[in-house]
């Protein structure tokens, strides 16, 4: 747990670092809707996938985001991936086009579900890496002025803004502190000869449910501690407050934003021509020509 840095802010002096929060929330968004955009040809989908995995490797690289613990973040998500996996290869698809690549008992698997599943997967992936780099690039604060500068057209219906922003301030802050509590209980539970990395399902099960309830206790404790201290220093949610540091955009958001939205235009540009063209994509006529 020491090693897991998913939503833990890391100071660097990067590019990605100075970028101003509302606009790296913003083309956040819109680099995952356009990830998640759906094509008829797999030669399309299979050009934007590498072109998006570039992408993310080179945005990573500039952050100085370590890659190892992109694959550690993933270490809870893999029974879920195995899962999605088996329901697109085993279920069968009157759409598929593609021939068989192998059979199992009387279930023949084609390459139409391999590629399927490994492209929903490949998109997990990415947008995981995605939140990974906003949330070690971005402060808490400055990401939470971000969620309340784009909540602000709603304050004249009395939506409550600055509840919901202190709020998200607090469930930002409190992550580092979740993560470091528990490592503490992991290594205390540990230390009375529970194994976490061992034994069977049931097993694990009980060392899971000894590791959330004294987690989920000092949680709800840390959490009337702080709901305490805010009330002894007369805090108000309905107070108007100034901010000691303000957002500003610069060149490079400018830079960023005209990057990521390029971008998009192209995804959108593909998904309209995709539907006109022929449907005997490249896949297929690599597929028949070598003989699969």
């Amino acid at each position: 747990m020491s090693s897991m840095t998913f939503g833990r802010y890391t100071f660097r002096e990067t590019f990605i670092h100075r970028l101003d929060a509302r606009n790296k929330i913003f083309l956040m968004i819109i680099f995952m809707v356009g990830i998640f955009f759906q094509f008829n040809l797999w030669s399309t989908a299979l050009l934007l996938s590498g072109f998006y995995v570039i992408l993310l490797i080179v945005f990573m690289t500039i952050a100085r985001i370590n890659f190892l613990s992109l694959f550690k973040s993933l270490g809870g998500m893999w029974i879920f991936i195995l899962l999605l996996m088996a329901i697109y290869i085993f279920i069968p698809n009157n759409n598929y086009y593609l021939p068989t690549a192998f059979t199992i008992g009387n279930v023949d698997v084609k390459w139409d579900a391999i590629c399927q599943s490994a492209y929903i997967v490949m998109r997990l992936v990415l947008m995981l890496a995605l939140t990974m780099i906003l949330t070690s690039t971005t402060k808490p604060m400055d990401m939470t002025y971000a969620f309340e500068w784009y909540m602000r057209p709603l304050k004249p219906i009395h939506f409550p803004v600055n509840e919901i922003s202190m709020t998200l301030s607090i469930a930002l802050r409190f992550i580092p502190t979740l993560l470091d509590e528990t490592d503490r209980i992991m290594k205390a539970q540990a230390s009375r000869g529970i194994d976490f990395n061992h034994g069977g399902v049931f097993k694990r099960f009980g060392a899971i449910i000894a590791l959330i309830i004294p987690l989920f206790v000092s949680a709800l404790e840390r959490s009337e501690e702080l709901a305490n201290a805010m009330i002894v220093r007369g805090y108000d949610p309905k107070a108007k407050r100034s901010k000691y540091r303000l957002l500003k955009f610069s060149y490079r958001d400018i830079f960023a934003f005209l990057l990521i939205v390029g971008l998009f235009g192209l995804i959108i540009y593909l998904s309209v021509i995709d539907t006109k063209l022929n449907p005997l994509d490249l896949v297929e006529i690599i597929f028949k020509v070598k003989g699969f």
